[in-house]
């Protein structure tokens, strides 16, 4: 029975999650919210500890992703994109896209049935399709995040946003107030804006059908979701299905975790030969 422990340290949030062998036995997230990111991957480490019932020596490997290179009680790293294809496979093994959207930027991965990467695309890091442009747009509208998606669904005329640059696009969303546009509307033309991007990061990714699966900070935002699903069909991407899960926002964490048990074993094996 091997214990290891994934942490995804993410531009706004923590997440931790443990595995026994390759069942997930316990999850934590934290907002980070201006706290320093490595005590709360310490804390989160501790609570999953606490709620199995386990003490540290029980953990055979901790992995980090995302921006845990620095997690001094690591094991080991690994990069999100690999912990991202791992864990969104976990999560739904009919997956062969994944669509990561962070806080900073967002990714299409095209995936194998192990999880194995095939080929990637990423948004630039300036670019207006991010979750914090989207959280920083919503404080703005007065909106709560949890309200962005469903409120978003709600448009009857989405009004386009046609900026790349997320200063500009802030700019495009003020105009929009000042001449009375709907917040669902401005919402709605905000998804479809980013969905377009991501559907474009699939077709020159080469992603044209099966299951893509929505994962990172965004992921639960049925709003984006949506927009994604009617920007497939724009591209003439019919192929392929847009889809989330309940615990998309863990996909990293997981994918940690079951490439610490991978390299665990894999290390162990070294070992005993070696000592044959």
């Amino acid at each position: 029975m091997i214990h290891t422990i994934g942490i995804d340290i993410g531009s706004g949030v923590v997440k931790t999650v443990l595995f026994r062998d390759n069942t997930w036995v316990a999850k934590r997230s934290e907002r980070i919210r201006r706290r320093d990111p490595m005590e709360l991957a310490k804390l989160g480490f501790d609570e999953v500890l606490e709620e199995a019932k386990l003490k540290p020596a029980a953990v055979a490997y901790t992995a980090t992703t995302g921006e845990g290179e620095n997690v001094k009680f690591a094991t080991g790293h690994f990069y999100s994109m690999t912990t991202h294809a791992r864990g969104g496979i976990f999560l739904n093994p009919e997956a062969r896209a994944v669509v990561d959207i962070g806080a900073l930027n967002g990714r299409a991965i095209w995936v194998d049935e192990r999880g194995k990467v095939l080929s990637y695309k990423m948004t630039s890091q300036c670019a207006s399709g991010s979750g914090q442009f989207l959280e920083n747009i919503a404080r703005y509208l007065g909106v709560a995040v949890e309200e962005i998606g469903p409120l978003s669904c709600t448009s009857q005329n989405p009004e386009k946003v046609s900026s790349i640059c997320a200063v500009l696009a802030e700019t495009d969303v003020i105009n929009m107030v000042s001449r009375g546009i709907p917040t669902a509307d401005i919402l709605k033309g905000i998804h479809l804006s980013m969905a377009s991007r991501l559907a474009k990061l699939l077709k020159v990714t080469g992603i044209t059908k099966g299951l893509a699966l929505l994962t990172g900070g965004l992921a639960l935002d049925e709003g984006l979701l949506a927009a994604l699903r009617e920007e497939l069909v724009n591209e003439k991407i019919t192929g392929l299905t847009a889809t989330n899960h309940p615990e998309s926002i863990y996909a990293g964490a997981i994918g940690a975790a079951l490439w610490g048990g991978f390299r665990h074993g894999r290390l162990k094996e070294l070992q005993q030969r070696a000592a044959a």
